[in-house]
């Protein structure tokens, strides 16, 4: 059965108040074109979860989310994202930081349907005192103090892949997962979009088997959007565009919908 949707058909599945993940990492193979449909469209309210960068930005500078989940929002050659840092600034969203290996636990407690997993990483730092809801656990086998991180369940997903067939097995073929695949477990619904949509027996011809990064049996819809993670890099496709990184970080975030 096919799952091929548009990106207008993806963001008309969502809603107002919903936590939605969004996959890739800093300036690397966000779901832009998806990002693109939501920033167009009334939803409002949201909560994003991401190791974040414009994908972020976009949605704070929209006025579209009330909370950001993250261990950081940047655009990676450029540290800090700059719509998410005057949203920031000016208070209109909350943020729920932890580190990268909480965050990472978050992800893999709600994929595996896990209410928390333990873990050491946040002991002895600031991100207790700044996230005061988080609580310890000790270890029925140790007696050791660790934090419990609550599972990061999601609404929704989306994610950007390189390649990926009708049904919704869709595969990377760049250097890093950048845990896509947890987003997608971790969900009640995946949509992905991709750079080209092929016939299920050509997946392999392009990588290994352990590229075939999602199942179909994870996967809401697919979208076929050729570019879809630019200005972000989605390598080997296309690498970063830096230049367009430089005009963005100085420019009105509506420029970013013009050049769709």
């Amino acid at each position: 059965m096919t799952k091929i949707m548009t990106v207008e058909r993806v963001v008309a599945e969502l809603e107002s108040g919903m936590t939605i993940g969004v996959g890739g990492w800093g300036s690397r193979r966000k779901p832009m074109a998806l990002i693109g449909g939501i920033l167009r469209s009334p939803l409002q309210d949201l909560t994003i979860i991401s190791y974040g960068g414009a994908d972020v930005g976009l949605l704070c500078a929209a006025g579209k989310v009330r909370r950001v989940v993250a261990p950081f929002v940047t655009l990676d050659s450029i540290p800090l994202e700059p719509h998410f840092r005057r949203a920031r600034q000016e208070g209109t969203v909350a943020f729920t930081e932890y580190d990268e290996g909480m965050f990472m636990f978050g992800l893999l407690a709600a994929a595996h349907r896990l209410p928390f997993l333990p873990t050491r990483a946040g002991l002895g730092s600031d991100v207790m005192r700044v996230n005061p809801e988080l609580r310890t656990v000790r270890s029925p086998y140790t007696e050791e103090e660790l934090v419990a991180v609550p599972a990061l369940e999601m609404d929704a997903a989306l994610i950007h892949l390189n390649r990926a067939d009708a049904r919704g097995n869709a595969q990377y073929l760049g250097p890093d997962p950048y845990f896509d695949d947890l987003y997608a477990k971790a969900a009640k619904k995946t949509y992905v979009s991709c750079e080209r949509v092929v016939d299920t027996a050509d997946l392999l011809k392009a990588g290994p088997v352990q590229s075939l990064l999602v199942s179909r049996s994870m996967v809401a819809g697919v979208v076929e959007a050729p570019g879809g993670a630019w200005f972000t890099s989605c390598e080997p496709d296309y690498d970063r565009d830096e230049e367009r990184q430089r005009r963005y970080n100085k420019a009105d975030w509506r420029e970013f919908l013009d050049e769709q």
